[in-house]
């Protein structure tokens, strides 16, 4: 079991930087990095890999970024939240915003009780990331 000693352990990065270091030179930290992604100078450095033991014996695992990676992790979230988001279905639950799997449950005992149901699917794709092709994956997300 991972055990972040205190509330600070667990909002700072694995690389030691905590967020009041961090704002202490906002306007000039937030420039270079801003200045680093767009000339492709940053690199995020690696995440500490830790393990959580599940219920059923297995182990989750937990990727612990560095602080300008949460920063840019949560800048490539707002920018692609509002695009992709356009794309669902009305139906698709899925880790979306302001959606959860009690709304999903909701909808399905809805459109059970009003339609005629003949069947319904449950799909898990287990360690999806883990198995499809990397280097396809990296030509399609690659620009032009």
């Amino acid at each position: 079991m991972v055990v972040l000693r205190t509330e600070e352990d667990r909002r700072n990065g694995v690389d030691g930087v905590t967020w009041k270091d961090y704002g202490a030179g906002l306007e000039e930290n937030l420039a270079d990095l801003h200045r680093r992604i767009h000339t492709g100078a940053y690199r995020a450095q690696p995440s500490r890999r830790k393990y959580i033991p599940k219920a059923n014996g297995q182990q989750r695992p937990l990727g612990i970024a560095a602080l300008e990676g949460k920063i840019v992790q949560r800048a490539v979230v707002a920018i692609l939240t509002p695009i992709y988001e356009a794309e669902f279905l009305g139906f698709s639950y899925g880790f979306r915003p302001g959606r959860s799997q009690h709304d999903a449950l909701d909808a399905l005992a809805y459109g059970i009780k009003v339609k005629k149901i003949g069947w319904v699917l449950d799909a898990d794709i287990s360690r999806f990331f883990d198995t499809i092709s990397h280097e396809w994956i990296i030509r399609f997300l690659e620009p032009g």
